[in-house]
């Protein structure tokens, strides 16, 4: 019955292609409609971060489709955060052994293609949704002038913050749409090799120049470079506004990034030709409309301050696929079945990725930020099972739902604030009843 089912999926980045191997290898026909040319064969503009965090969530779907030991291969571990102030100060993630991935969006994504086309699934590049039928299961689509009409037995739209698929739900009744822009936008520059060939900054670790409004992040990149990204607020005293000419920008960043500077002489050139992006959270309900799903940003479009964004979108095409083999691909139960599990998750790692902002840019370097967290370390060495660090929940516990770590973050916090206040904590900490704060959660 799979073989006679034809499955759509509007869009062909990384959640779509992803999705088409797991739907192509459960024996459907799956076709795969992406506006923009193939970007095997075509330089696509930039604008997007062309580096990714993969994290265990994410690693989890890859090793479903057998891709998470190749693409490994080709990633940077991060075993923490690299803090640049006044001196550089190393903060690891989590135990060791314990890292996440610096990965080449575009890299990534070509590989996704490619296996999605081997598992049998089609592509139509240059097509652009123009309009969704929920009734009849229809789409229409552009193709350069040919408009084109087909139905289908389930559509999924898997296109991005911007989704097509959902602005035409949004024209259907009682669909609920909260779209909020941060004041920050974001330029990415670059930090290349030494003249040497090299890395100019450690390359096993992601590094943070946090300036309480804005910050400064560099992922590194397989060809021993860094990916930089400047999130600064469009309008105010220090703002994307003020930078208007090279003389504003070379002052700006001597003043607040003053180590990075030398090690990027195209500055000035990067900040000019590359554009500045917005940072947008979208919660959306509901996710489906009679046999059409949203799927991935789409759906549930996150600001990057968790790194969770991929590996949320990863993890949707995992748990569709588990969904599917629980009710022997019965899509009528699968789709309210899908929303209804997914949906809170959504909205926490929304929440978190918000409230990691905060921490990056106000409070990574700050005392009582790093004595907070040696002393949930040291509870998470005494007690591992029973106080797991948010970070550690969200990042490589892929077994726990993003819900569920919220919650169980938002009890630890109130009782850190509580520690905290102890008299004299930064000298006695090591004496405190750990049995005594654990027992709290």
């Amino acid at each position: 019955m799979r073989h006679q089912h034809h499955i759509a999926i509007v869009g062909a980045g990384l959640v779509g292609s992803l999705l088409a191997i797991y739907l192509a290898r459960r024996g459907y026909r799956v076709s795969v409609f992406e506006r923009r040319p193939d970007m095997r064969k075509h330089l696509i503009e930039g604008g997007r971060s062309i580096n990714l965090a993969l994290s265990n969530r994410g690693i989890r779907a890859l090793s479903e489709v057998g891709l998470a030991a190749m693409l490994k291969k080709n990633a940077i571990p991060m075993h923490g955060r690299m803090i640049h102030d006044d001196k550089q100060v190393f903060q690891p993630y989590g135990k060791d052994g314990q890292y996440i991935n610096s990965v080449s969006r575009g890299g990534l994504n070509t590989v996704l293609l490619t296996e999605a086309e081997k598992a049998g699934a089609e592509f139509f590049f240059e097509h652009r949704c123009l309009h969704v039928d929920f009734q009849k299961t229809g789409l229409t689509l552009q193709h350069h002038q040919a408009v084109q009409h087909k139905t289908f037995d389930v559509i999924i739209g898997a296109d991005g913050a911007f989704s097509a698929v959902r602005l035409a739900m949004q024209q259907t009744d009682r669909f609920e749409l909260r779209q909020s822009y941060i004041e920050h936008g974001y330029k990415e520059l670059r930090i290349p090799p030494s003249d040497s060939g090299d890395f100019q900054l450690e390359p096993n670790a992601l590094h943070i120049w946090p300036r309480k409004s804005f910050m400064l992040i560099a992922l590194p990149n397989p060809d021993k470079s860094f990916t930089c990204t400047l999130f600064l607020p469009f309008e105010g005293a220090e703002s994307f506004k003020k930078l208007k000419k090279p003389e504003d920008v070379k002052a700006f960043f001597s003043q607040h990034f003053p180590d990075a500077v030398p090690l990027m002489p195209a500055l000035a050139e990067d900040f000019r030709d590359n554009p500045t992006g917005s940072l947008v959270t979208i919660q959306c309900f509901p996710w489906h409309r009679h046999s059409t799903l949203l799927i991935g940003d789409a759906a549930h479009a996150i600001v990057p301050f968790y790194g969770q964004g991929m590996n949320a979108g990863f993890e949707d095409c995992r748990i569709l696929n588990d969904l599917l083999n629980q009710y022997d691909d019965n899509w009528k139960h699968v789709l309210p079945e899908f929303e209804k599990l997914r949906k809170p998750d959504a909205d926490a790692i929304a929440q978190l990725a918000l409230d990691n902002f905060v921490e990056m840019r106000d409070r990574v370097a700050d005392d009582d930020f790093l004595l907070r967290k040696k002393i949930e370390a040291r509870l998470h060495d005494l007690y591992p099972d029973r106080w797991i660090p948010l970070y550690t929940m969200v990042t490589f516990c892929d077994d726990l739902p993003y819900a569920y770590a919220l919650e169980v973050g938002q009890k630890q916090q109130a009782i850190m604030d509580e520690v905290m206040r102890t008299p004299g904590i930064a000298r006695t900490w090591e004496q405190l009843d750990f049995q005594s704060i654990v027992s709290r959660l």
